[in-house]
């Protein structure tokens, strides 16, 4: 049985306003989605009297909070860019217009700074208008930045301004940044909903099944490792290597390697490998077939390198490059064997975030703006809009921070990744 979490939502108070919404089904509060699918686990919960863990259910509410004839909202978008962001920032500000009325919408530039006067930028007022197509674009129109920005300052800012929901599209770190400002907001008194979208192409946030963007860049990815096996194929010994984005989890590794499963080999930050052991298998297949291709989330194999305590501008620590180490070191180690080999590097990295999201994606992120702005409506705060057994949820931010999701080695997903390769199941 799972740990006890808390999924309580919370709210600024009742929710006492009709809302303008008409002829649509419009969700209840007493709707859950259960976290856990396993009838043993959520037997045990109700053999002992306790309710199994689960997720206020997304939607509509016909009673909401505010009163939009005298709403201010705003929008905020945090860290590395990610296929989709145009479509949800597009999404939000035309439910707040169409389906509830609401006139003022705010973008804040580059971040966090944009809820900084001392930066210098000037917020950007929105009508449906200016997002017609944006949708079309990569990256976001608002910009985005790193760093960790003065709560006070920024709440400030919010109250000067009478925003009333603030949308903070982001990962881990720009949820940190949305749940400080919640906090600080309650400290005041202020009813301010601070409402998170999840954006993160690793698609590493707990208790939400996929992020928005993941699977756009798992389509991109193929493209790279497509052209990895060309190379190989067309060289004796031919090693066609690709690094791809997943600092602290392998998910987009992973997914590649099943959508295109001439990958002869996956290296992920779940999964510890030495070098000894990584080599010696790739020689045995390089004698088998003339040929590998190898996929490595940028996060593996960090054990190899010295660690320097260098942090980046998000606080994260600087990891050194493993693509290019594995690159140097492969070819180190045949030419001590006498061995040729030729290979081929590709870091497609900066190419797969920063395109337009694809249909799928783009049909998830309208939902997923919705879902946030109907949860605004209704009063909700310091949640992110999540995504279980495919339906949309509310989820706590202090929870869906509390920790990575990872790669679970002994899981269906890597299981399948090492069923589609062929790669030795322990290489240290």
């Amino acid at each position: 049985m799972m740990k006890q979490q808390d999924f309580t939502i919370q709210q600024l108070g009742p929710c006492t306003v009709q809302s303008p919404m008409k002829g649509i089904y419009f969700a209840d509060d007493q709707e859950h989605i259960l976290y856990d699918r396993d009838l043993d686990t959520i037997k045990s919960y109700l053999d002992k009297g306790l309710d199994p863990p689960r997720f206020e259910a997304a939607g509509p509410r016909e009673k909401i909070f505010f009163d939009p004839a005298s709403l201010s909202c705003g929008i905020v978008t945090c860290g590395g860019l990610c296929p989709g962001i145009n479509d949800v920032i597009r999404s939000i500000v035309l439910s707040l217009h169409h389906h509830y009325g609401v006139k003022d919408i705010y973008g804040f530039q580059y971040g966090y700074q944009g809820l900084v006067p001392e930066y210098g930028h000037e917020p950007v007022r929105f009508s449906p208008r200016d997002v017609t197509q944006i949708n079309e674009m990569g990256g976001t129109i608002l910009a985005s930045s790193r760093g960790n920005q003065d709560p006070s300052v920024m709440v400030d800012t919010l109250e000067k301004m009478k925003i009333g929901i603030l949308f903070c599209i982001g990962g881990d770190g720009t949820q940190h940044g949305a749940l400080a400002i919640s906090e600080e907001a309650a400290k005041r008194g202020l009813q301010l909903s601070v409402i998170g979208i999840p954006k993160t192409i690793d698609n590493d946030i707990s208790f939400i099944q996929k992020t928005f963007g993941f699977e756009t860049a798992v389509s991109e990815a193929k493209r790279a490792t497509y052209a990895a096996h060309v190379e190989a194929v067309g060289a004796p010994n031919g090693i066609g290597l690709v690094k791809l984005m997943g600092r602290d989890s392998g998910f987009i590794a992973a997914y590649s390697v099943l959508v295109d499963n001439q990958v002869n080999f996956c290296l992920v930050p779940e999964v510890p490998f030495s070098m000894d052991a990584f080599l010696a298998a790739l020689k045995k297949r390089l004698e088998l077939r003339s040929h590998a291709v190898i996929v490595v989330a940028e996060g593996a194999g960090q054990n190899l390198f010295t660690a320097t305590g260098e942090r980046d501008a998000s606080g994260n620590v600087k990891f050194g490059d493993i693509g290019t180490y594995l690159r140097e070191a492969i070819k180190m180690h045949f030419s001590t064997l006498g061995m040729e080999v030729n290979i081929k590097y590709i870091d497609p990295s900066y190419i797969i975030r920063s395109q337009p999201a694809n249909p799928h994606d783009s049909a998830f992120c309208l939902l997923m703006g919705h879902s946030a702005v109907h949860a605004g409506m209704a009063g909700r705060t310091g949640m992110i809009v999540g995504y279980w057994n495919n339906l949309f949820t509310h989820v706590p931010i202090s929870l869906s921070v509390s920790e990575r999701k990872k790669i679970d080695p002994r899981g269906w997903i890597w299981n399948s990744v090492l069923a589609s390769t062929g790669q030795p199941t322990h290489m240290i």
